[in-house]
């Protein structure tokens, strides 16, 4: 159900190394952020292509670090809808990620938030 029309805008939505990223550990979120791919498109991605991929790139089957926790692509969620840029969202997020431990979601979106404003 992918065509070369789509496959171009998967890939011009995100580099090849973070597409097979978000295959390999199943980032619905990080695939949906690419225009015209829905949830189910991006289900059927994971379902139809995972498998594949893991063969390819067994690393990244097992690299899960740097990898988003559902807190966290809950924020970058919440700051795309409030109209900031996913890579801004994105990098602030994982700005205000590092140190101790996981925080809440609040705590987590303040954080960001004042990343953002600088």
């Amino acid at each position: 159900g992918i065509g070369p029309k789509l496959g171009i805008t998967i890939l011009s939505g995100l580099p090849a190394e973070e597409l097979a990223r978000a295959v390999a550990q199943e980032d619905l979120v990080r695939l949906t952020g690419i225009p015209g791919i829905g949830k189910k498109t991006a289900e059927r991605i994971v379902l139809e292509i995972k498998e594949k991929m893991s063969r390819l790139l067994p690393e990244l089957e097992t690299a899960r670090v740097g990898s988003r926790s559902q807190m966290q692509a809950d924020v970058v969620s919440a700051l795309v809808n409030l109209g900031y840029p996913r890579n801004l969202a994105e990098k602030a997020v994982k700005g205000a990620a590092q140190g101790e431990g996981e925080k809440p979601f609040d705590e987590l979106l303040r954080a960001a938030l004042k990343r953002i404003s600088g």
